[in-house]
C-alpha cells in the first residue's frame, strides 16, 4: 500500500497511513435495517458498550518481533484461513439511530486491503536500522504511538496490522497488531491470536501452554467434623475477604484515591497517546524465584513491580520513600471461562459456535511500594497481598454489581463509576502466560510477543508476557507524566536481579 499523509503529531519520520471514516450514516441505516429483517446481530455486553465510550475508548496493542519478512498476499491468507474466520473480526458494530435498540455485532464481509498495512519507511531509514538496531526500535516506538492519531474506522471491524520491514533490536521486522477492546479480553484475544500460530516444529500443530496450577484437594478430601469446620471457616475467610474489597472497591467510586505520585495519570490522560517499550527478562530467573519462595510466578511478577517502583519513585523524595504509599493497580477479570485455543482454532475452521464476549469484573490491587531492606520481602508482601485477592469473590461481585446499576442507574451512571474507580487508582497490571515452544505466524517464526493497550484513564501500564523461556515486560506510558520509561524498564530488570540474588542467601 502507499504512503498515506503523516499524522500532524506523529514524528516526521513516522509515516501511519490514515483511516478512511463513514461521511453518512446511510450504510450504518441500511446494515441495521438488514440485520432486524434477517434477525441477525448479537447485543454488544455491557463491557463492550462502556469500551466504546470516549472515556474508555480502549485498544489491544500486540508489537510482534518477527523472525523474517512476511509478503502482503502472505499475511492476507494466512488472516483470510484464520482470524477473519472469527465472528467477532468479521462484524461490525452498529446503532439504531432512533435509540430504540441496543449497539449490535452485525456480520460484514471483510475486505483484508482495509485492514493489512504496509507503511512506507524510506531507505535512508531502513538503511539506518541495519546499521544501528536501536534506530528501528524508536522508529517502532514512534509509529506504535502515532497509531493513537490514526483511529480505527467504524465502518470496518474494529481491527488491523501493520507490517513494519524495518530491524530492531531482537527482530527482522515487526508487526504491530489493534484491536479494539470491546472485541474481547485481553486474555481471550491472546488465546485467540495464538490459535492462529503453529509450532515451528510442526506446521500441522497448535502451540502448547503451561498447565495452570491446581490447588490440591487432598487436604479437604472425605467427610466429617473436621472437613465440616474447614469449609465453614473457608466460606468465613472468603465472605469477609470478600466484604472488605467491596468496601474498598466502593470507596475508590468516590473518595478513596492513590497516593499522588509521579505516576498518576492526570486528567485527561486516556485522551493522550501512550508510549510503548519493552525489556526482555528471564523467565528462568523468575521461576527460580518461585521455587525458593514457595509461591507462583505471579507473586514473584507482584514483589518485582513492587521493587521497581519503590526504586522509581524514591527519587521523586530523594531516596527516601515516605511510609504507606497507596499505589494500587484495577485488574480486569474476565468472569466467563477462556475457550481453549484448540476450540478456538476449530471455530475459526468450521466456523462453530464458542463462548465469546467480556463478561469482566474488577479488582484492586495494592503493591507494597516501601523501602525493604531484605528484597525478598518485596514477594512475601505480595503473596500476603495476592492471596487474600484469591480468596475473596470480589470480581464476581464487581460484575454483578456492574449489571446491576446499569439496569437500575443507565448505563452512562456505570460508565461514571468505572471511570472514577479507574482513574483514582495509579496503574494497570497484568501477565498473561504464552507458549512453552517457539510457534509461527504466517510462515515467520515470533521472536517476541509484547502486548499492551493505551485509552485507558492511567499514565502507566506494565504488562508481562511469557515466551519460551522468556518473559517480555512491557511498559506504556503517557510521557508527560512519565517521560522517562526506559529507566522504569531498568528498575524493573534491577530489582529482578537483587531478588534473584537475594534467594541464594535465602
Amino acid at each position: 500500500m502507499g504512503a498515506t499523509k503523516t499524522a500532524s503529531k506523529n514524528p516526521p519520520a513516522v509515516k501511519i497511513p490514515t483511516q478512511r471514516f463513514i461521511s453518512s450514516a446511510t450504510d450504518i441505516e441500511k446494515a441495521v435495517a438488514a440485520a432486524a429483517k434477517e434477525e441477525k446481530g448479537e447485543p454488544l455486553s455491557p463491557a463492550a458498550r462502556i469500551f466504546r465510550q470516549p472515556q474508555f475508548n480502549c485498544h489491544i496493542i500486540a508489537i510482534l518481533g518477527m523472525g523474517k519478512f512476511i509478503c502482503a498476499d502472505d499475511l492476507k491468507g494466512g488472516l483470510e484461513g484464520t482470524l477473519v474466520r472469527h465472528p467477532r473480526f468479521s462484524s461490525v458494530q452498529v446503532t439504531d439511530l432512533s435509540g430504540r435498540d441496543k449497539p449490535r455485532w452485525v456480520p460484514t464481509k471483510v475486505n483484508l486491503d482495509d485492514h493489512v498495512i504496509y507503511p512506507d519507511i524510506s531507505d535512508a531509514t531502513t538503511a539506518a536500522a541495519d546499521d544501528d538496531p536501536v534506530v528501528g526500535d524508536r522508529f517502532v516506538e514512534d509509529y506504535t504511538a502515532g497509531l493513537y492519531h490514526s483511529p480505527l474506522d467504524p465502518s470496518h471491524p474494529l481491527w488491523d496490522i501493520h507490517f513494519l520491514a524495518i530491524r530492531t533490536s531482537e527482530a527482522t521486522c515487526v508487526a504491530v497488531f489493534r484491536i479494539h477492546h470491546s472485541l474481547g479480553d485481553g486474555i481471550s484475544l491472546m488465546s485467540l491470536f495464538l490459535a492462529c500460530t503453529r509450532r515451528t516444529s510442526d506446521y500441522e500443530s497448535l502451540p502448547s501452554l503451561p498447565a495452570a496450577r491446581r490447588r490440591s484437594a487432598a487436604a479437604v478430601s472425605g467427610f466429617g467434623p473436621w472437613v465440616l469446620l474447614y469449609w465453614i471457616w473457608t466460606f468465613l475467610v472468603y465472605a469477609w475477604n470478600t466484604l472488605v474489597h467491596a468496601f474498598l472497591f466502593v470507596a475508590s467510586a468516590f473518595f478513596l484515591k492513590d497516593t499522588r505520585t509521579r505516576i498518576m495519570g492526570s486528567e485527561g490522560v486516556e485522551f493522550r497517546p501512550k508510549r510503548f517499550v519493552h525489556r526482555t527478562i528471564s523467565l528462568d530467573d523468575i521461576k527460580d524465584i518461585k521455587n525458593a519462595m514457595g509461591c507462583t510466578i505471579n507473586d514473584v511478577l507482584v514483589g518485582v513491580t513492587s521493587a521497581a517502583l519503590s526504586r522509581y519513585l524514591s527519587r521523586s523524595y530523594d531516596g527516601c520513600l515516605p511510609k504507606n504509599l497507596r499505589i494500587r493497580t484495577s485488574l480486569l477479570v474476565n468472569i466467563r471461562p477462556t475457550p481453549g485455543i484448540n476450540a478456538l482454532a476449530e471455530m475459526m475452521r468450521k466456523g462453530s459456535g464458542a463462548k465469546w464476549g467480556n463478561q469482566m469484573g474488577y479488582m484492586l490491587l495494592r503493591f507494597p511500594v516501601m523501602e525493604c531492606e531484605d528484597p525478598l520481602d518485596y514477594v512475601r508482601k505480595g503473596m500476603a497481598v495476592v492471596e487474600k485477592k484469591k480468596k475473596s469473590w470480589e470480581a464476581i461481585f464487581t460484575y454483578i454489581s456492574s449489571l446491576v446499576i446499569v439496569k437500575t442507574l443507565g448505563f452512562k451512571v456505570g460508565t461514571v463509576l468505572c471511570h472514577r474507580i479507574v482513574s483514582n487508582t495509579s496503574l494497570s497490571f497484568s501477565n498473561i502466560v504464552g507458549p512453552m515452544e517457539e510457534v509461527g505466524f504466517c510462515g515467520s517464526p515470533l521472536v517476541y510477543i509484547a502486548p499492551s493497550v493505551y485509552g485507558h484513564p492511567q499514565a502507566l501500564t506494565i504488562h508481562f508476557q511469557s515466551y519460551l523461556n522468556k518473559m517480555k515486560v512491557v511498559v506504556a506510558v503517557d510521557e508527560l507524566v512519565i517521560p522517562d520509561p526506559h529507566k522504569l524498564l531498568d528498575d524493573i530488570s534491577h530489582s529482578l536481579q537483587l531478588i534473584k540474588d537475594a534467594i541464594t542467601r535465602f
